[in-house]
């Protein structure tokens, strides 16, 4: 059965191009976090469930609003305008492999926890090119999450992995429901798009692991 991910976060969006370094960064290190980190959530990830899980009601923001006490968000139910797809598909309850399908989305789901945990660099080196694919600076990177004082993501079950020549890639639906620090509720939908280079061509081992390449994410329809 399809699964779909809810993780509490803050999301830096991608910004005009710039270079990938930043003062007090360390890219070796930060990658490093991210593939233990790749590895923790996949050893902890679940392997099968009944149907797709709903949106998980966030927490209440921890930064106080200036309007006082807020409703919670309600993200749109999957199968519905700006929800992500409603599809029941059987999956393998088999463990999965780095190189598969399902490794991809695990990058994205460790993507989202790593911001939720504030783990910033870790994050930005999941983007491809050690970060430099977010065409933003680490520091910059961790800046632009300042704008949003809750930001949550529902990860999708992925695509299949799209082959040419000696490119991987595969897309993860992402569904984002935020509070903006002004109080207003955002609700995105879109998708991550995940790529590697195969195994057996001569790339390093850090070419063939997945990556993201880009995240492209618009307003849900209104309801």
């Amino acid at each position: 059965m399809r699964l779909f991910l809810a993780l509490p976060l803050l999301l830096a969006g991608c910004g005009p191009a710039a270079s990938p370094t930043a003062p007090g960064v360390d890219i070796a290190a930060a990658a490093e976090a991210a593939e233990n980190s790749i590895d923790t959530y996949a050893a902890g990830q679940p392997r099968a469930i009944a149907a797709p899980l709903p949106p998980a009601r966030p927490t209440p923001s921890p930064t106080p609003s200036p309007a006082g006490p807020q409703a919670p968000l309600d993200p749109p139910a999957p199968g519905t305008p700006g929800g992500l797809p409603d599809d029941r598909t059987p999956m393998s309850e088999a463990p999965f492999t780095a190189h598969s399908a399902q490794g991809a989305a695990n990058v994205v789901q460790t993507y989202y926890a790593l911001l939720g945990e504030r783990k910033y660099a870790a994050a930005w080196a999941l983007w491809g090119h050690d970060g430099a694919d977010s065409r933003m600076t680490a520091t910059a990177f961790a800046a632009s999450f300042d704008k949003y004082s809750e930001y949550h993501a529902t990860i999708g079950a992925p695509g299949e992995i799209e082959a040419g020549m000696s490119q991987r890639w595969v897309t993860v639906p992402v569904q984002i429901h935020a509070r903006h620090r002004t109080g207003k509720p955002v609700y995105l939908i879109g998708q991550a798009t995940v790529h590697r280079i195969a195994e057996g061509v001569g790339a390093s081992k850090a070419q063939q692991r997945w990556r993201i390449r880009t995240i492209e994410l618009r307003p849900a329809p209104a309801r």
